[in-house]
């Protein structure tokens, strides 16, 4: 149920629905909206009736909402929101990049990649430092030490940063040297976590499980949303089929269905997506062409010699090369591709 209220709602009739929300024993969640106050109802175990909230003074309408995922429905809001992540909005016509490599090595490579990623047009670094591995026994990444590399790649260049948070216990480490909190695809479905970064209140990038569906990944979001964290960027990173020739498959689909679904930011991640590093220039302009409001894009000053994820990272040629290329496809969409000054 959405409960919108009227242009001239007072701060007690908005308070007023929050208290009949609550006395049911349901949770109220403000929406915001560029032009009326919503608010949303979540904990109800059924259909909610719409008339004992209509006649409440301030309220224009009470709209059942059909989808599971309530607060991140393109019913609950028609606009798209944005996510403000330090002096950057994320959203909207303008289009961002983020790129680094899978893991932060040396303070030599994650300086020098943050370097030529922002020289080429990116505003954002990514780089792990709590890296989850499918074997135990792979490179599992800096851990305190690469958090302390990407602050310090931070102060450098003026790049904001994001970086995979890998658990519940790591979470308040990472927090504190990140400006954007990433869920991992093995992650998507860990409800503890999504729980704990939903109460951090930090932008969140949430990536698509290796086998989940879409109506899955906007169930994630609703865990973040719901613990009262609307600053949630989904990413499409390529899903498991059977096809064995690339890493994955790009689900470039999930671009239009998810902007029709929800008003959330949709990013994507060509190089998880397809794992070639060849094809990744490629995806990326695929993604733009499909509507997505961003990429986060592996890159690494020596691909053959990185630690991880070296097959779909592309050097500093590849990735300037392939900017100027999706900056051609967002102009011919009518968008524009953001640069830091």
């Amino acid at each position: 149920m959405l409960i919108v209220m009227r242009p001239d709602a007072t701060a007690q009739d908005i308070e007023r629905v929050n208290d009949e929300i609550r006395r049911r024993g349901w949770h109220p969640h403000a929406i915001p909206g560029g032009s009326r106050t919503a608010i949303g109802i979540t904990g109800n175990p059924g259909a909610v009736e719409p008339e004992p909230f209509r006649v409440l003074p301030g309220v224009a309408d009470a709209i059942p909402i059909s989808q599971p995922f309530k607060l991140v429905s393109r019913e609950v809001k028609q606009e798209d929101s944005q996510v403000r992540v330090g002096d950057l909005t994320l959203g909207g016509a303008a289009i961002h990049v983020i790129a680094g490599p899978c893991s932060v090595e040396s303070r030599e490579q994650i300086i020098s990649t943050a370097q030529a990623v922002k020289k080429a047009g990116a505003t954002m670094l990514r780089g792990g430092a709590f890296k989850p591995r499918t074997s135990p026994y792979e490179f599992q990444g800096l851990k305190g030490d690469g958090l302390a590399l990407l602050a310090e790649a931070r102060k450098e260049t003026g790049l904001l940063v994001t970086t995979e948070v890998k658990d519940t216990a790591t979470l308040a480490a990472v927090a504190d040297h990140t400006d954007i909190l990433q869920v991992g695809a093995r992650n998507m479905q860990n409800f503890s976590l999504l729980e704990a970064v939903g109460e951090t209140r930090k932008p969140v990038l949430l990536k698509r499980g290796i086998s989940a569906t879409i109506k899955e990944l906007l169930m994630a979001a609703e865990y973040i949303v719901a613990r009262g964290n609307t600053q949630v960027i989904l990413c499409e990173r390529g899903i498991r089929t059977f096809e064995n020739m690339t890493r994955n498959t790009l689900d470039l689909n999930a671009v239009p269905m998810l902007k029709a679904l929800t008003h959330l930011p949709v990013f994507v991640d060509p190089s998880h997506g397809i794992g070639v590093r060849k094809a990744v220039p490629a995806m990326m302009r695929a993604a733009v062409a499909a509507g997505a409001d961003g990429l986060i894009v592996e890159v690494h000053p020596d691909p053959p010699r990185a630690k991880s994820d070296g097959f779909q990272s592309l050097d500093f040629s590849e990735f300037e090369k392939a900017m100027g290329e999706v900056r051609a496809i967002a102009a011919a969409m009518g968008r524009e591709m953001v640069r830091l000054g």
